[in-house]
């Protein structure tokens, strides 16, 4: 008995650095993302340079649905999984609620993406970059949350089961 509770502690401790790494990687690209932004809100005068700004953009863009896809398509499976594993109950039920929220921001992102990629009409970048760093600051918030809930949660666990090991 003690043997299987070893084996499923070293799963619990196993798979919950996993995601770690996987969660590092992925805060690594939101700071990288968050430059990015930072960088195009320092664009003043758009008729300046009008080239290089959409080329700036179009590359921001691509970060930046790169940065979202990873979270829907990975990160936040890996958190599911992980609150499944550490059979996270009140985790899960908070789950659905948060993706839901994080859903609306995605949405914003993706129109963002989609009219400065099919445009080059720069008029109204300074004002809809406003609005996109809103979207941000309650994603990241958001997405910080549902971390904190499926994850950094589970680490009072691994350490009372390394504890009575």
């Amino acid at each position: 008995m003690v043997k299987d509770k070893g084996k499923g502690n070293q799963k619990l401790h196993s798979h919950w650095s996993n995601v770690s790494k996987i969660i590092e990687r992925w805060l690594e690209e939101r700071r990288e993302l968050l430059a990015k932004y930072c960088d195009l809100t320092e664009i003043i005068d758009i008729s300046d340079n009008a080239v290089q700004h959409i080329e700036q953009i179009q590359e921001f863009c691509e970060l930046m649905v790169d940065y979202v896809s990873v979270g829907h398509f990975e990160i936040f499976d890996q958190l599911h999984q992980e609150g499944q594993i550490f059979e996270d109950v009140s985790g899960l039920d908070k789950e659905s609620n948060l993706l839901e929220k994080i859903q609306i921001t995605t949405e914003h992102v993706l129109d963002f993406n989609d009219k400065y990629l099919s445009s080059q009409d720069l008029d109204a970048l300074i004002i809809d970059l406003a609005s996109l760093g809103e979207a941000f600051a309650k994603r990241f918030a958001l997405e910080d949350n549902l971390i904190d809930v499926l994850h950094s949660s589970h680490v009072s666990k691994l350490l009372k089961e390394t504890e009575l090991s």
